[in-house]
């Protein structure tokens, strides 16, 4: 088997698409090729091959077979699952619409029943033993998917607070959580304007006793701020915290996580 066809995509199918709010669709996908799917891989990272413009499903396929070309010509894009349902073999994928500023956002806001993509993943979830005595969930629009599952997962007893910042008040959502969480939403209505906003409300945050464990992603330079706070101010042991950017104000995301790499390495 040559590594083209090892390295084949599911071939996902829409089945319908859903404004969440007016920043925020979903778009569900269904059919036999979410066969054996991962179960319990909410939150978990997948990678998204969007269609060139004008590029009909069996052009698409094509590309993906075992004598297909090499090299790489699709936009790639990093999302989240959202929702697997495997009695109905249906996958949600959350999109952040915000103008046509990317690949995947054009293809969400265009996307109807019939239309495709390539599936790769997904990973492990972030979060797979809950054991605190209380958690912090913080969150931007891009990792409202990641923040939502998570918070889904917990014990129905869990207790915390969770941070939610949107660029308008009719992004506020009714979400699933348990009930000792309390939930804070803040509004920054230019998203690509640097925001201390929940930096400052973290830091404000009277401490709780115990073990804290964390779900946080967001803009990069948001989520150094909070990782700065959390392990150096906070003495959170990285062990407890899953904190992470996803994308960075000015770069696209090849930009985004050459940049990340640099700053790990």
């Amino acid at each position: 088997m040559t590594n083209r066809a090892k390295r084949r995509p599911r071939i996902l199918t829409v089945k319908k698409v859903r404004q969440l709010s007016p920043h925020m669709l979903r778009v569900t996908f269904a059919g036999p090729e979410l066969e054996g799917f991962p179960i319990g891989h909410e939150g978990a990272n997948c990678k998204l091959v969007l269609p060139r413009d004008g590029e009909g499903r069996d052009e698409f396929e094509a590309y993906f077979a075992p004598d297909g070309p090499s090299e790489k010509v699709h936009p790639v894009r990093t999302y989240t699952v959202r929702a697997f349902r495997q009695d109905d073999l249906e996958l949600d994928i959350d999109f952040v619409a915000h103008g046509d500023e990317g690949p995947a956002t054009r293809w969400a806001q265009e996307a109807q029943q019939g239309s495709y993509l390539g599936f790769f993943g997904p990973s492990q979830p972030k979060i797979t033993d809950f054991y605190a005595d209380w958690y912090l969930i913080a969150a931007d629009l891009s990792a409202m998917p990641v923040a939502e599952a998570t918070l889904e997962a917990m014990p129905p007893d869990a207790r915390g607070v969770a941070v939610f910042e949107v660029p308008s008040e009719s992004d506020v959502r009714k979400i699933a959580v348990p009930k000792g969480i309390e939930i804070t939403w803040l509004v920054q209505e230019d998203v690509h304007a640097p925001s201390t906003a929940q930096v400052d409300f973290v830091s404000s945050l009277q401490w709780r006793a115990g073990v804290v464990q964390t779900c946080i992603a967001g803009e990069s330079s948001v989520i150094r701020a909070l990782r700065s706070h959390l392990h150096k101010e906070r003495g959170i042991p990285r062990k407890d915290t899953y904190i992470s950017g996803y994308w960075k104000i000015g770069l696209v995301e090849d930009e985004h996580q050459k940049a990340k790499r640099a700053e790990a390495a």
